[in-house]
């Protein structure tokens, strides 16, 4: 514990028996890049049906933990469970199905730009649905009208605005229906009132659809507007949980310095 600041230490992230819960849990996972250690045992509980933003600062690993939910990257240790099925062992083709729970939005969108939007946004039906293309061009258009693109299917990613792309990127995340959506930096390059738009979004297909989103970013006002719930990253753990009203209230001196935007304090500038 650090005494000058005072601070506490991390919340307990734990259950019992993390096959009976309905949701993620993360124990003990830890990811180093050569000397680098980017997540030091890192313990994550995410509720089903709740919007969980991961904040903290730049460089702090927030992408990094959210590509361990789906195994993009493989922990050098520690367990992670999804729906109660122990993923970090999985057998390759288990995985592909699992990875068919979830949706992701990457910081870029990650588009392709040789494809119009309709296409990029059909592809995952492409490849794993068998339907024929007609059934998949009109689920398609029926994502991206969810996300106020339904006039903009024959465009490539070239000829769409950051906002645009960031709602075909969601487009293409929602289409297989998933029960979870992952978000990193969803607002990130983008101006107040288009960011704020793509938080409405957020909230939106929560609601509408019934999902587990997790959403990671250094952004608090978006944090402070989707989320259900909070939990702040600093130097590989999450060090403190809790709603949005209790991130606000906290003395908790990292939460602070951080939300207030401080040089000073636990943190540092650098």
């Amino acid at each position: 514990m650090n005494l000058e600041y005072n601070i506490p230490p991390p919340p307990e992230q734990k259950v019992a028996d993390p096959a009976k819960f309905r949701g993620i849990v993360m124990e003990g996972v830890s990811k180093s890049f050569g000397p680098k250690q980017v997540l030091k045992e890192t313990d994550l509980l995410i509720h089903k049906g709740e919007t969980l933003v991961v904040f903290g600062r730049s460089g702090e690993g927030k992408s990094v933990l959210l590509k361990h939910i789906v195994r993009l990257l493989e922990p050098d240790a520690g367990k992670i469970w999804v729906e109660g099925e122990e993923i970090s062992e999985m057998e390759v083709s288990d995985l592909m199905e699992m990875r068919k729970q979830f949706g992701f939005l990457f910081q870029g969108a990650a588009l392709f730009d040789s494809m119009n939007i309709c296409k990029n946004v059909g592809l995952m039906l492409e490849e794993h649905s068998g339907w024929p293309m007609e059934k998949i061009s009109a689920r398609a258009c029926e994502a991206l009208a969810l996300v106020g693109l339904m006039d903009s299917d024959d465009k490539l990613p070239s000829e769409l605005s950051g906002g645009m792309k960031k709602r075909a990127g969601l487009a293409r995340a929602i289409v297989m229906e998933p029960e979870y959506i992952l978000y990193d930096e969803p607002t990130t390059g983008l101006d107040p009132i288009t960011g704020d738009a793509i938080n409405d979004l957020i909230i939106k297909l929560q609601k509408e659809l019934g999902v587990t989103s997790i959403v990671v970013t250094h952004d608090m006002a978006s944090a402070f507007k989707v989320a259900d719930r909070m939990a702040m990253l600093s130097r590989g753990k999450i060090v403190f949980t809790g709603t949005v009203d209790e991130v606000r209230s906290t003395d908790h001196p990292m939460v602070r310095q951080f939300i207030e935007g401080n040089s000073q304090g636990p943190l540092g500038a650098f």
